[in-house]
């Protein structure tokens, strides 16, 4: 990519905040809050009921540090992490919404950006003119944003409602018409966060398709998300934040997987003392343990997998169990729930032992996680998530390409040849 142009220059960012000050920049703040201390006072500058221990009030707090990276022409790079890691504060220093503390931040051309619900939109003017509005901030003239309105509402799907103020819109709605604006309006830079989320699954698809399109046309696409199958899917490279630092970057694949690697340490047993255990006043567990069914240490395709789930029930009713298998992709696989498997069991107080068997030649090979839910009558109690993990083994293969193979599921599918029928003619 060195031969194309540099777009985002990323040098040495970091952003600094004060914990539990507001920082108004103003002489008088500063004089009411030493006021306040010599009287014994609390601080007025503090944001209201702000849950913070005393002694680290007006802390440096740093969301990001050492941020250092480019961006070419063309190019659709991932940022992925944690919540707390620093992308949306890395995203809202990239559109300019507020300053780095340090560091410096080079960007060239028009920088469209889709950072929350209904950014950019204001709530009295109709969907119509927030995209005119829209137009003038990013430097266009009239008749440039007139010759992509009806494809611009066309795409958002919110053609009824386009005259209708944008205050009265649902937040699907603020979403469609936010990214068709931002992606059809000619950006250089194209910034979107987690918020295409929002939207139903075939519109995540004509987001996914236009941002892939924007950059087969040149543009630059800057995408945060937590679903690693997207990011696979359209990023050629991603930055992966932890702690408001960059822990790696470089080709999706094997940034991606490494981020999978490193949350999934293959911990096949959790036990959980009565101060520890997931749960509330209800019910809380005692353990969950996976283990291969064939009882040896590896986990093969071959073979079932078995889940076994201790927890006490400290109510009057009773609960039902239930068991979710994600895998590196944060795709649910499959669930399952007591209720079902065991409909004549009675799950009432006291402290209980479960268990199921994951058929054998069925999941794909690669990382995998069970999140454990304790529920009754209908309603969810807690959930504890990503309880236990574990990494089922590639199978034997033949052929020539060993690579994974794609797909969520891998089962052991019967061929047959079927020999053609005697009276079949061909024309």
């Amino acid at each position: 990519m060195s031969d194309t142009p540099l777009m985002v220059q990323v040098q040495g960012v970091g952003k600094r905040y004060r914990l539990g000050t507001i920082n108004r920049q103003q002489l008088t703040d500063d004089v009411k809050a030493w006021t306040a201390k010599l009287l014994g006072r609390p601080d007025p500058t503090l944001a209201v009921d702000a849950n913070l221990d005393p002694q680290r009030i007006g802390e440096d707090f740093w969301a990001l540090r050492d941020i250092s990276f480019d961006v070419h022409q063309g190019e659709v790079v991932g940022i992925i992490g944690h919540n707390g890691a620093g992308k949306s504060t890395l995203l809202k220093l990239l559109s300019r919404i507020t300053l780095p503390t340090e560091g410096t931040i080079k960007m060239r051309g028009k920088i469209s950006s889709l950072l929350e619900v209904g950014t950019g939109f204001h709530p009295e003017l109709t969907g119509r003119d927030n995209i005119y509005l829209n137009g003038a901030i990013l430097g266009m003239r009239r008749h440039e944003v007139d010759a992509k309105l009806d494809e611009i509402i066309a795409f958002s799907g919110v053609k009824h409602h386009i005259d209708t103020p944008v205050k009265r819109y649902s937040s699907g709605m603020r979403v469609r018409l936010g990214f068709a604006v931002a992606a059809h309006l000619d950006p250089e830079i194209l910034i979107v966060d987690e918020v295409l989320s929002v939207g139903d699954a075939e519109f995540q698809r004509k987001s996914m398709g236009k941002m892939k399109e924007s950059a087969k046309s040149g543009r630059t696409v800057l995408f945060v998300s937590h679903n690693m199958t997207a990011v696979r899917s359209l990023c050629s490279r991603v930055v992966w934040l932890e702690h408001g630092r960059i822990r790696m970057q470089g080709p999706a694949e094997e940034v991606v997987g490494a981020n999978q690697g490193h949350y999934s340490h293959g911990r096949s047993e959790t036990i959980w003392d009565e101060h520890s255990a997931p749960g509330n006043e209800a019910a809380r567990l005692n353990y969950v343990r996976v283990k291969p069914g064939d009882g040896s240490d590896t986990f093969r395709w071959e073979d079932s997998v078995e889940v076994e789930v201790g927890l006490e029930n400290l109510s009057s009713k009773e609960v039902n169990v239930n068991i979710q298998l994600v895998n590196g992709d944060d795709l649910v696989v499959l669930a399952t729930n007591s209720l079902e498997g065991l409909p004549h069991a009675v799950l009432g107080p006291g402290r209980h032992m479960l268990s199921c068997s994951l058929p054998p030649h069925t999941f794909n090979s690669g990382q995998m996680r069970v999140n454990v839910g304790v529920s009754t009558a209908g309603r969810m109690l807690f959930r504890a998530e990503n309880s236990v993990q574990f990494e089922i083994k590639e199978p034997p293969r033949t052929g020539s390409w060993h690579g994974r193979r794609r797909g969520i599921l891998r089962m052991d599918i019967p061929w047959r040849k079927a020999e053609p029928a005697g009276n079949m003619t061909v024309q």
